[in-house]
């Protein structure tokens, strides 16, 4: 199967700047992205896709056991790598792609000059001394209505991901957004998304990282940036000024700032 159509590929911006790749997040598509990508476009060759089962990707391509873990999801992105022949690519993972440009970058490190993790979380459940924000029980609660009630899951937890009540409209795009979602498969990758451990792997990271986090994220707080920070090797941490999960929308111009002054 041909890449570009399985994961809808979009290339846009400078021919000549540096490679900047795009990871959206659970339930999201290569859209949320669209306030940003103008603003890296001036200077960067920007590189778009869809996760198998998101946005306008071939969902035949769906399998459950090869996405029933982050595995199958860093091995779309290493396809894409190859069949663009990207080298010297700056990851962007929003969200849980956070973990799947770590794992990417871990097994190619010489294909990647950058990465750089926005909101990321290596994991959601509190766990000893680790705060990831939520327990067992708030997991295995969200994981049983959005299994039972997707469409009822999705328009009451998108404005609480999104934050920023004080703007619904965010809240909605991002309802939206999970509604489009199969919900077979939005109930796969939600399984892998906030059940994953990802912890073992930030130190194995060896490009250069910067870890962006909102000021305010009930997904994930301001302890796990900073535990992110410490365990990868070098890593930077920028805390903006910005509310919610997905800065991208809520605070687009901040967002491109940040990544193009670590690029």
């Amino acid at each position: 199967m041909d890449v570009r159509t399985r994961n809808n590929i979009v290339v846009t911006g400078r021919e000549d700047g540096p490679i900047v790749l795009l990871a959206h997040g659970f339930g999201c598509d290569q859209n949320l992205w669209r306030l940003v990508t103008p603003i890296l476009a001036e200077q960067f060759r920007v590189v778009l896709f869809d996760y198998v089962g998101s946005g306008k990707s071939d969902v035949t391509a769906w399998r459950p056991q090869r996405y029933s873990t982050l595995d199958g999801y860093t091995k779309d992105v290493l396809e894409i790598c190859r069949q663009l022949d990207l080298r010297d690519v700056v990851f962007v993972g929003h969200s849980v792609s956070a973990m799947v440009g770590v794992l990417a970058t871990i097994a190619e490190p010489r294909r990647f000059a950058k990465l750089i993790l926005v909101t990321p979380s290596p994991r959601y459940i509190d766990d000893g001394d680790y705060r990831g924000g939520f327990s067992h029980a708030d997991i295995d609660e969200l994981l049983e209505s959005l299994e039972s009630n997707y469409l009822g899951w999705s328009a009451t937890m998108a404005p609480v991901i999104m934050g920023n009540p004080d703007r619904p409209e965010l809240g909605k795009e991002l309802e939206n957004a999970f509604c489009q979602t199969d919900p077979a498969i939005a109930r796969v990758f939600a399984r892998t998304t906030f059940l994953a451990d990802n912890r073992a792997d930030l130190a194995k990271v060896s490009v250069p990282t910067l870890a962006i986090e909102c000021a305010q994220d009930v997904v994930a707080p301001r302890e796990v940036g900073r535990y992110v920070r410490d365990q990868i090797p070098g890593c930077q941490l920028v805390t903006m000024a910005a509310t919610g999960h997905c800065p991208q929308l809520s605070a687009p111009q901040a967002t491109a700032k940040a990544i193009a002054s670590f690029v």
